[in-house]
């Protein structure tokens, strides 16, 4: 492929224009178009290579290409054009940090939705495994393993190499993976005792001082103290709290299997319930950055036409993001009763992709005597790619700078804003310290 010429460029330099996804159109699913539009932006990304240390996709396209005949897209096998597929997780670092080549250049190049409709025609035509439908299934798996006796079973039984040996060799569950441990008291069942009903709702800004918290089926089910801490933060700061009448996992684990049909059918629950505490008054937040993520953007452009669906888009904040609003407008607390010293925080890739700027930091910065040393590089977890057998030790592989960074650091604490994230690092560390939350940062900064 020849070098792009300057006229070619033109357009670069501006904001990137995300164009929804015409995923109900029947073409979406013509496998022959699909596979020309993969050939034509497979053949960018290898002129460009700017990718090459994001994820494991790029690594394997660009192998593919240098192993081919012709060294070439063209040399490459149609069938091994899914296995770039199946490294990409949909971080979208690539298109809001790398390339070049995004709308509204010409060449409109947007590899993460060209990798979304081909998982969405592969399960479309094929459907998916077990373990990956159970493993994207978090309600249910929650719901179930959360069951008392059950959770504490489930638990044991996790952390028994005999077992995870066996899970491996049934489920492809990788047996180093770490996996999440179950509660038996998820968040919901603790709201009562909570939550501070006595609190008036002060608007600064664009807050409007009342939130509503989307749990998550992780922070559910699986991290419930991360609910906790954050209703504690917001409380201290003023802030009411409510929850939805009820709430489905947001859709992103569906939408990184590619089954879209099931996005629709849990954006169907959660949707009006979330627009509805819009409309009285409510604004959303979630403790998950890929949560929040699936509101902001992936529902949008899954469902442009959909004025619920714009409504809570509007109206849906990171935490840290939330509470740097009412910081500018001197509305957060700064009262801080304890140092956190030298933090090492991993900005999670879908919370960057929010273009929101480095909220967490700058928070955990007002802290006194504390120093917070950011790593904006990918963990490999992405929910379940870290867990699978053939796909964990690529991701920690992935990980391993981030890890580095860490124990080269020295720090009193480090963490994610993606709980994930925090114990994929912390898999790659069995002698160090546990990771922190930063809302657990900043609750304990508080001292409350």
């Amino acid at each position: 492929m020849s070098a792009p010429t300057e006229s070619k460029r033109e357009g670069s330099l501006e904001a990137p224009t995300r164009h929804p996804l015409n995923w109900k159109d029947p073409e979406f699913y013509n496998e022959a178009a699909l596979l020309k539009e993969m050939e034509r932006i497979y053949d960018i990304c290898h002129g460009c290579r700017r990718c090459v240390s994001l994820c494991h996709a790029f690594p394997t396209l660009f192998d593919l290409v240098d192993e081919s005949d012709t060294m070439e897209v063209d040399g490459i096998k149609k069938q091994d054009y899914w296995k770039v597929v199946d490294h990409c997780y949909l971080c979208d670092l690539c298109y809001l940090t790398k390339c070049p080549y995004v709308p509204p250049h010409e060449w409109n190049l947007d590899f993460p939705h060209v990798m979304l409709r081909a998982k969405a025609v592969k399960y479309k035509k094929h459907g998916a495994s077990f373990r990956d439908k159970l493993l994207s299934s978090t309600d249910t798996v929650g719901s179930l393993a959360g069951i008392p006796v059950v959770a504490g079973v489930v638990n044991a039984v996790n952390k028994l190499p005999l077992a995870r040996g066996i899970l491996e060799a049934a489920l492809g569950v990788h047996h180093n993976a770490k996996l999440p441990e179950y509660h038996s008291a998820p968040l919901r069942g603790r709201i009562d005792g909570l939550l501070n009903r006595d609190l008036t709702a002060t608007a600064a800004g664009r807050t409007r001082g009342k939130v509503a918290l989307f749990a998550t089926c992780y922070g559910n089910y699986n991290e419930p103290h991360l609910g906790e801490d954050l209703i504690a933060v917001f409380q201290h700061n003023g802030i009411p709290v409510t929850f939805a009448d009820k709430e489905r996992c947001c859709g992103m684990p569906k939408l990184e299997l590619g089954d879209l049909e099931a996005v629709e059918q849990a954006k169907n629950v959660n949707i009006p319930l979330l627009a509805k505490l819009v409309d009285d008054g409510w604004d959303i937040v979630g403790p998950v950055p890929s949560c929040v993520l699936m509101f902001k953007q992936e529902l949008p452009l899954l469902f442009p036409d959909n004025p619920q669906v714009r409504k809570v888009q509007k109206a849906i904040y990171d935490p840290f993001e939330y509470l740097m609003l009412r910081h500018k407008e001197g509305k957060l607390n700064t009262d801080f009763k304890n140092s956190l010293g030298n933090v090492v925080y991993h900005a999670a890739c879908h919370q960057r992709v929010q273009n929101i700027g480095a909220k967490t930091r700058d928070l955990l910065q007002l802290v006194p005597t504390t120093t917070v040393e950011v790593i904006e590089r990918c963990s490999g977890h992405d929910g379940t790619y870290a867990v699978k057998k053939e796909f964990h030790e690529i991701s920690m592989k992935i990980c391993r700078p981030v890890v580095d960074r860490v124990k080269k650091s020295g720090a009193d604490r480090y963490g994610s804003d993606c709980p994930m994230a925090g114990h994929q690092i912390e898999n790659g560390m069995p002698d160090g310290g546990l990771p922190q939350h930063p809302l657990s940062m900043l609750r304990y900064a508080y001292g409350i």
